[in-house]
């Protein structure tokens, strides 16, 4: 992968991480924030706790806002580590100071308009559910505060509805501002993605030019030489035929372009006309069988959507195709296809020498990609499962099975 593949990998990892680009720096400021609007609480307090009827209760409640600040600093400071059930304690402890102020403090002072023992520092909380969860949460628990204001601390007063709605009304801008920072983010993150891909792409668009293509058309021009020139000419023309629908395959892939149609060979399975259509499996299967290879299907048709039986057929293929080349020139195969309600069932089973464990683990990381990307792949495309078992002397026996829910 290059440097720009990289690049949007990590940014992807960051937003997944919580974001870090965008929302880290307003969660270190809202933890600043609670940390000075306590401060502006206890130097409120301290100025007027002579007036309150129980300057201690008021004590005591700021002790434990001081001590729940600064242990919760670090964790404001994070989006991962500041969890819903914070957030949670968060306003409990919100809420119970309103609800303490209009106990502790006297009904001349209250009626005046004279603020709660946490002061602005419920704003915080707000601003944590705002930068959490965006604007719903931030006017969730905005109204919660609002209420404990109204019942708990001089009802619903001119000063009251005043703070409720400047508290309301910040909360839900900084939600949605966020929920809008995160949406650009993610845009963000696919472009840089998808930009990596392209590159990716040239680069191994270039790779295929400098190498694929040119032994492709080296292959097509000398199979039409080799043709005219030797007795087996038809099969060297076959062959040249072949390299040249690849190289145009090849190049379509490149370019991004519809893949050209392919011209059936003798080898081919029949190609379902349409994708959508429903076609009958057997016919797609039939061309593989020959004095080799016995074919076993129901009497009636097995249906499936075109592009799933292609798929499907197409898997078939390469596993007979591997038995064609590895199992010996002696060995036999069988395809047997069972039609279930739910499920297609397609077994490929061959008297061959079979392989050791770990060869096709061998064989990936090598490079040779057959079983993985032919059968394997292709079955995972289509919702399936693509079993393989094999010991050395017993054959290999291959399990194509395709959920019909898969399929539409």
């Amino acid at each position: 992968m290059t440097d720009d593949g990289g690049r949007a990998g990590a940014v992807g990892g960051t937003v997944a991480a919580g974001g870090m680009s965008v929302e880290l720096p307003l969660w270190k400021a809202i933890s600043y924030f609670r940390v000075l609007a306590l401060c502006y609480a206890l130097l409120r307090y301290f100025n007027s706790y002579l007036h309150f009827l129980h300057p201690v209760a008021g004590w005591i409640f700021l002790g434990a806002l001081t001590l729940w600040t600064l242990a919760s600093t670090r964790a404001f400071a994070n989006p991962q580590r500041c969890t819903w059930y914070v957030l949670g304690a968060d306003l409990t402890l919100a809420v119970t100071g309103i609800v303490m102020s209009g106990m502790t403090d006297s009904p001349a002072r209250i009626s005046h308009g004279a603020p709660t023992l946490p002061t602005i520092w419920a704003a915080g909380t707000v601003l944590g559910f705002a930068a959490k969860g965006g604007w719903r949460p931030a006017a969730a628990s905005g109204s919660v505060i609002g209420v404990a204001n109204i019942l708990g601390h001089g009802g619903p007063t001119g000063d009251n509805i005043h703070n409720i709605v400047l508290l309301m009304v910040a909360g839900c801008a900084i939600g949605y501002v966020i929920e809008l920072a995160r949406a650009s983010e993610a845009t963000l993150t696919r472009a840089l993605q998808v930009e990596a891909a392209t590159r990716e792409r040239e680069r191994l668009s270039r790779d295929i030019h400098d190498g694929v293509l040119q032994v492709l058309a080296l292959v097509q021009r000398r199979g039409a030489e080799l043709s005219e020139r030797t007795a087996s000419g038809a099969d060297f023309a076959e062959l040249g035929r072949l390299a040249g629908e690849q190289e145009r395959a090849l190049r379509a892939l490149m370019t991004g372009g519809p893949l050209p149609a392919r011209r059936a060979s003798r080898s081919d399975a029949a190609e379902p006309p349409d994708p959508h259509a429903p076609c009958d499996l057997t016919v797609l299967l039939r061309p593989y069988a020959d004095e080799r290879i016995t074919l076993s299907a129901p009497g009636t048709p097995v249906l499936l959507p075109g592009q799933a039986a292609g798929e499907l057929a197409a898997a078939v293929g390469a596993a007979v195709d591997n038995v064609r080349k590895h199992a010996g020139e002696r060995a036999r195969a069988w395809i047997l296809v069972e039609d279930e309600p739910e499920v297609v069932t397609v077994g490929i089973r061959d008297d061959g020498p079979g392989y050791a464990p770990g060869r096709l683990g061998e064989a990936e990381q090598a490079g040779r990609l057959g079983v993985s990307q032919s059968i394997r792949g292709r079955l995972l495309d289509l919702g399936g499962t693509a079993e393989l078992y094999s010991a050395p002397g017993e054959g290999v026996e291959v399990e194509l099975r395709v959920p019909r829910k898969a399929t539409q």
